[in-house]
C-alpha cells in the first residue's frame, strides 16, 4: 500500500494492510504490551515530545525495520 509507506515496517496497520503476519512479540500475538519494550522494539526512550523537540531536523532517525 503506497498510501502507508511513512508508517514503519514493524506497525500492525501497514503489515494487515500488506497481508502480512504480525511479529511474535507484537501485543495481539504474545498478549503482552510490554514484551515490545523488553525486546526493544519500541519507541519508549528514543522519542521526544514534540513540543520539547525543537528543530525536527535533529530528530531524523532511521530505526531499523
Amino acid at each position: 500500500m503506497t498510501d502507508l509507506y511513512w508508517l514503519p515496517g514493524t506497525c500492525a496497520y501497514r503489515l494487515l494492510a500488506e497481508g502480512k503476519d504480525l511479529p511474535w512479540w507484537h501485543p495481539l500475538v504474545s498478549g503482552d504490551p510490554e514484551l515490545v519494550h523488553r525486546v526493544g522494539v519500541s519507541a519508549r526512550g528514543r522519542a521526544v515530545p514534540e513540543k520539547r523537540a525543537g528543530n525536527i531536523f535533529h530528530h531524523i532517525v532511521d530505526w531499523p525495520a
